[in-house]
């Protein structure tokens, strides 16, 4: 036991051990199942999971090659797909036919597609600053730093790194908070700090020809059949104002929240997200 969770671990079908975060709580209600960002790993829902434990069950799963999982030695399993079928593994695993799912940027494109796989394992869903389209702006960004395998001195010196990478989109983030960010994602390595992913996680972003064109919006359309909460930043590079309009308009009941002064994405700790997400619950008990 540490802390509030359990550190476990399961098998998948092609042999890889990925590791998860197991925060108890009530047996009566679908759990969160948190899906994080392309380069992050469960640290990210500390916070989120402490505040809903034991009112839930909060499982964050670090996905392939992330954190304390496996790293795939074949770097072009490194998919939404493959990532879907992990999570539903998970689930299957544990015998727990629906979770609410809380999906961060990519994990939120990993919780469009178990929705296009198995809906009947989402009860709800909580997506973080991602939609069915991305601003190209976002991605262009984000592929410019993800597997850069960079050291750093210290703490300090990888959080101002992190925040050079944000940009300025997060004007309500003080030195320490970026140092709390370098904390959840990199871990020490050799004497120094580094970022705690395989940097093969890239690979299938470096594959030359033309990128395919996959229409999320049918799946957007199956995952908002079920309750959808949708939060944005509000200085967002990858979740444009307007395609959340749109996303409203495809989806009607869909709820939506933006969290001022952050940009991609919010940490779900903001209090314009925490109520947000508070109501969402409430609504579905």
């Amino acid at each position: 036991m540490s802390g509030l969770f359990d550190d476990r671990f399961f098998t998948v079908r092609d042999g890889l051990k990925l590791h998860y975060r197991d925060y108890s709580g009530s047996s009566d209600r679908p759990p969160l199942l948190c899906l994080h960002g392309l380069t992050r790993n469960a640290r990210d829902f500390a916070e989120l999971a402490e505040r809903y434990s034991p009112r839930f069950r909060v499982l964050a799963l670090e996905f392939r090659g992330r954190g304390a999982s496996d790293y795939d030695p074949q770097p072009m399993r490194y998919n939404p797909l493959t990532y879907a079928s992990d999570v539903t593994e998970l689930l299957d695993q544990l015998s727990i036919p629906q979770a609410i799912f809380v999906g961060t940027s990519l994990g939120g494109l990993v919780t469009m597609t178990v929705a296009a796989m198995a809906p009947q394992r989402i009860a709800a869903s909580i997506l973080n600053d991602i939609g069915p389209d991305v601003h190209p702006g976002g991605i262009d960004r984000i592929l410019s730093y993800v597997g850069n395998d960079v050291r750093f001195a210290d703490w300090d010196d990888a959080a101002r790194a992190i925040a050079a990478n944000y940009g300025a989109s997060f004007d309500r983030y003080s030195h320490e908070d970026w140092v709390k960010m370098a904390r959840r994602n990199c871990r020490e390595i050799d004497g120094q700090i580094g970022f705690d992913y395989d940097m093969a996680i890239a690979e299938p972003f470096r594959v030359k020809g033309p990128a395919p064109n996959v229409d999320l919006w049918p799946l957007f359309k199956t995952l908002a059949q079920k309750p959808c909460l949708v939060i944005r930043g509000a200085e967002s590079d990858l979740l444009t104002a307007e395609t959340t309009q749109k996303m409203q308009e495809a989806a009607p009941g869909t709820r939506v929240a933006v969290v001022e002064g952050v940009g991609h994405a919010p940490e779900l700790n903001e209090p314009e997200a925490l109520a947000a997400i508070d109501d969402f619950l409430e609504s579905l008990a």
